[in-house]
């Protein structure tokens, strides 16, 4: 099967301009293509893990990534999807972002000898002199267009400021910058932008004729990324410092029935043959599919070693007198405590299990705490430095929250 074909095959084309074109360009090896990324943080999160994971499979078909850092869009934010504007933030900030998002990329992209790029926007929308870029540019945008634009509308009833309403105009020129200066052909991306994508095709269409437009394309993603990654506590991130690599498994395993057969076509390498096996499978036999998938992505962006310990982890908490070596743990301090004890309160907070001690005392009250396989039902409850010493104690949040508390 041709990577097309397969793309299709993996569920992950929404939308294109140019089925043909896309599908020869694609299948020959001869796409160099875009996935744009805005720096809003220091780590890249779950839901940018299909823009990854795409780029590795048409790098791995011959054609060449272009990662696009957003260091200029960062300056004003994607209006898409947002019901509100977004935080400014500082240019070392963005520098700083920028840095952190190479780095996690290098584990997907293979950017040595020129087989990827990775460009920064910054580099050429910081130069431009704004009267230029209305002549150049702004001519080739209709405002009511834009203003029809999917991106827009949501915004246009709580207020859209004219810093935003630039994203598109900017967005569109780092596709006719690229196309010009590095023979980006390709621009791929969540279906929530295909307003913001379509604008730069157009433009490279007004300003170079239509020959240019030929291999001007626009492939699209579903907007799935989008929903992934997403959990009461934030993000799940793909830094093992923000997400370590437990939590990462976990978040998998225990992803919904529903969704596992699909994450796995579209975020593992897995043959498709083995995948539709799968869509056979009932009951138990799903839990195993979810094992499969939390293993597969844990590796990708962690190593092999450390899905091995995952997964290792999370079967000895299910068992009787299991392995904890490989759980989450915390270590406590002499300082920590209080005339030899500390509270489950002051242990929740300081092992990251809740945020603040009125959450800690309202899953109490739920009765979402155990300690060494008992019920916390006291909010006022210590834990002696005796029981905290040695293999320490196993606190438990909810059904699937673990953390091996020690002293020290």
């Amino acid at each position: 099967m041709k990577i097309y074909e397969e793309l299709k095959a993996r569920g992950l084309i929404a939308q294109v301009t140019g089925e043909e074109e896309i599908r020869e360009l694609l299948n020959s090896g001869k796409a160099t293509f875009y996935i744009g990324f805005d720096p809003t943080a220091d780590s890249l999160h779950v839901g940018h893990f299909m823009a990854l994971c795409l780029m590795k499979r048409l790098q791995m078909a011959g054609n060449r990534p272009i990662a696009l850092v957003g260091g200029g869009t960062g300056y004003i934010g994607d209006p898409s999807g947002r019901t509100d504007m977004r935080n400014l933030m500082t240019p070392e900030t963005i520098q700083h972002n920028c840095d952190c998002f190479k780095k996690q990329m290098s584990k997907f992209i293979d950017f040595s000898e020129g087989k990827a790029l990775m460009l920064n926007n910054a580099d050429w929308l910081l130069k431009l002199n704004y009267v230029d870029l209305l002549r150049e540019v702004g001519a080739c945008f209709s405002v009511n267009n834009m203003l029809r634009a999917e991106c827009y509308k949501q915004r246009m009833e709580k207020g859209l400021s004219f810093l935003e309403f630039n994203y598109m105009i900017m967005q569109s020129y780092d596709f006719y910058h690229m196309y010009q200066t590095v023979g980006c052909n390709l621009q791929c991306g969540g279906d929530d932008q295909w307003s913001n994508m379509l604008g730069g095709t157009e433009l490279i269409r007004r300003k170079l004729g239509k020959d240019a437009y030929a291999m001007t394309i626009t492939l699209l993603l579903t907007s799935e990324g989008k929903k992934m990654g997403k959990t009461q506590a934030g993000a799940v991130w793909l830094d093992p410092e923000k997400t370590s690599p437990y939590d990462f498994y976990q978040y998998w395993r225990n992803i919904g029935d529903a969704d596992v057969l699909k994450c796995l076509r579209m975020l593992t390498f897995l043959p498709l043959e083995q995948i539709d096996e799968m869509d056979k499978w009932e009951g138990a036999q799903l839990n195993q599919a979810k094992e499969i998938l939390a293993f597969e992505l844990t590796k990708l962006v962690h190593s092999e070693e450390e899905a091995q310990k995952a997964q290792d982890a999370a079967r000895a908490l299910f068992s009787q007198g299991g392995d904890r070596s490989n759980m989450p743990s915390a270590a406590l301090s002499a300082g920590d405590l209080t005339d030899g004890q500390i509270s489950v309160v002051d242990l929740m907070v300081k092992g990251g299990l809740a945020p603040s001690k009125g959450e800690a005392r309202r899953l109490i009250q739920q009765g979402g705490v155990e300690i060494d396989g008992a019920k916390v039902t006291d909010t006022a409850a210590q834990i002696s430095a005796q029981a905290l010493e040695g293999e320490g104690v196993t606190v438990k949040k909810g059904k699937k929250t673990f953390l091996k508390v020690t002293l020290a």
